[in-house]
């Protein structure tokens, strides 16, 4: 057992995760033990207001990160948005914190991401590496997918009567970004310093997509069907609302990985870590629709 950590930072701290996790730290520590980073600190001053200590750290910048991670003693990495740009921008970090002393690195990755087909897993492995070979004590937490990422079609849903995608009769384990930031909380204030620890972090109960448009057919009156698509059909729908080929081809593929399990995990490490269950599909169908 360690001792609380006496500072903990957190790079993108402006994202939607990183605000959840700095809202779930504020009720776990004292603020001024908090040190939120972000590229643009504009965008996150409100939190100055509570008592955090708001600084620059620039993935392609790295000449910001070293006071960034200055007198740092727990770092959260948050995994970088752009996809393709991901390992030399975690890489700049993981040197960055190293030469700064930074005392244990908490990094987001993917679930299952040694093994896991999805794309977007490559990434996440060399960055898992790249932790492996700074000497960095580390914790890795490998987030499953967001709800989110389901339920922010809805309005669509509702419009069409229709979910569509490509992930047929797979089972997926997901929970929402609160449920994720509140476990990462639970990691960053512990006092068991977890180093070593992989945690493969999931929801509770695993859905269908047929099963999230029966519960949201239940919640609004309206019939909601789940259609299936082939990948290159679904990957189609996306370009027409608008999504860039490259992501349009990432979520398309993902799906046919969720049709064969890539993002079905029965561990409940993330229940584990926060002590209360994951939240349930009524309720984040029911968050969503109040949206």
């Amino acid at each position: 057992m360690t001792s609380h950590p006496s500072t903990i930072a957190l790079t993108g701290a402006s994202g939607q995760l990183g605000q959840l996790v700095i809202e779930a730290l504020l009720k776990k520590v004292p603020a001024s033990t908090i040190i939120a980073t972000a590229r643009t600190p504009g965008k996150i001053q409100h939190l100055a207001a509570k008592g955090v200590e708001v600084r620059e750290a620039d993935y392609d910048r790295p000449e910001t990160l070293a006071a960034a991670f200055a007198g740092v003693d727990t770092l959260l990495l948050i995994s970088a948005s752009e996809v393709g740009k991901r390992v030399p921008q975690h890489q700049a970090v993981i040197d960055a914190a190293k030469r700064a002393g930074v005392k244990r690195l908490v990094y987001t990755s993917l679930l299952h991401a040694d093994t896991s087909p999805v794309s977007l897993a490559e990434e996440h492995r060399l960055t898992e590496a790249a932790l492996k070979a700074s000497g960095i004590p580390t914790v890795i937490l490998r987030n499953n997918w967001y709800a989110e990422n389901y339920l922010a079609s809805l309005p669509v849903a509702l419009q069409h009567g229709a979910i569509v995608g490509s992930a047929g009769e797979g089972r997926i384990s997901w929970a929402t970004r609160e449920d994720y930031a509140e476990a990462t909380a639970a990691v960053l204030a512990s006092a068991a310093d977890h180093v070593g620890r992989i945690y493969e972090l999931a929801g509770d109960e695993a859905y269908t997509l047929a099963d999230l448009a029966a519960e949201v057919s239940r919640q609004t009156g309206k019939s909601i069907v789940y259609t299936d698509m082939p990948e290159a059909a679904y990957r189609d729908v996306l370009l027409g609302a608008g999504l860039p080929e490259p992501v349009a081809a990432m979520i398309a593929g993902a799906d046919v990985d969720a049709s064969n399990g890539a993002f079905f995990d029965d561990s409940r490490q993330i229940s584990a870590l926060t002590g209360r269950p994951t939240t349930t599909l009524a309720d984040s169908v029911a968050q969503a629709l109040k949206a």
